[in-house]
């Protein structure tokens, strides 16, 4: 068994034991298991461990490791970061009701489908190796962007229905009434959409002089540009919008969405682009 098995293990089991002491006291109706301070650096250790995971199963000494189980525990932690940080600014630990159970899950996975087989890329170009982390830390941090806007959006609708009695309202209602409201959780939203744009376009810009390096070419005319670049326009112009025109709620939301869509288009793609690229160079 790997290390990065053993570690995307013990991050599982963390995970999933910090969400149910979180998620007990709410069914039962009672009070807090842990006091929040314990729970925040508890979840500082586990966010550790599941960080060397990632090391462990992504990088190697000449190449990098991809697969779709490995991805979704980078994208993950990277959520996790950001919450844990922005728990240190705002009061926003409601969201961790959702969001431990789910890196739980996807941690699990990256453990039981740990992807040996997956795609390697040999990194023989330092330019290269900067463009592809700085390219998967964008689109790792859009798709979390894309689910705060997928939580704003069930929270958005919840609130819109009419109100019952507690012992009426279901599981997922009372996880609801837990999270941050709509007002910060919005600002977290831009800050991640500033935070993955900024990204975003180093991946643009680097993507430039990797492909003038490797083929000649300023950027390949594929699917991929193409998706990337309609992405990059859908999320400046957003920004652009907030900053002058006050764009915010469901029509925020519905960009952000529709930004992610059009990213997650372009890197469906990616192994082909990866695979021809790396051919042209080592021709």
């Amino acid at each position: 068994m790997s290390y990065d098995i053993v570690f995307h293990s013990l991050a599982t089991v963390a995970y999933l034991l910090l969400s149910l002491l979180i998620w007990r006291p709410l069914i039962r109706a009672q009070g807090p298991v842990l006091a929040p301070g314990i729970a925040h650096w508890l979840l500082a250790a586990v966010i550790i461990v599941h960080g060397v995971a990632v090391h462990l199963a992504m990088l190697q000494e000449h190449s990098l490791r991809l697969s779709w189980s490995v991805g979704l525990s980078l994208t993950i932690w990277l959520g996790m970061i950001v919450f844990w940080l922005e728990n240190l600014i705002s009061d926003i630990g409601g969201i961790k009701l959702l969001l431990l159970p789910i890196a739980g899950v996807i941690c699990l996975l990256a453990a039981l489908f740990p992807g040996h087989d997956s795609l390697i890329i040999p990194v023989v170009d330092g330019y290269f190796q900067v463009h592809l982390l700085i390219s998967i830390g964008a689109y790792s941090l859009i798709a979390i962007a894309a689910i705060q806007a997928f939580l704003m959006t069930s929270l958005d609708r919840y609130l819109h229905q009419p109100v019952q009695a507690r012992a009426e309202r279901s599981v997922f209602a009372r996880a609801l009434e837990e999270q941050p409201p709509l007002l910060v959780q919005e600002k977290i939203l831009f800050r991640l959409i500033w935070i993955g744009f900024v990204l975003l376009t180093l991946s643009i810009v680097t993507g430039v002089v990797v492909s003038m390096r490797l083929t000649g070419v300023l950027l390949p005319f594929d699917h991929k540009t193409l998706f990337t670049l309609m992405s990059w326009v859908v999320f400046g112009l957003l920004l652009l919008g907030r900053a002058l025109r006050g764009w915010r709620g469901r029509f925020a939301l519905r960009w952000t969405l529709v930004g992610f869509a059009l990213l997650m288009i372009a890197y469906t793609g990616t192994r082909f682009i990866f695979d021809v690229m790396l051919h042209k160079g080592g021709a």
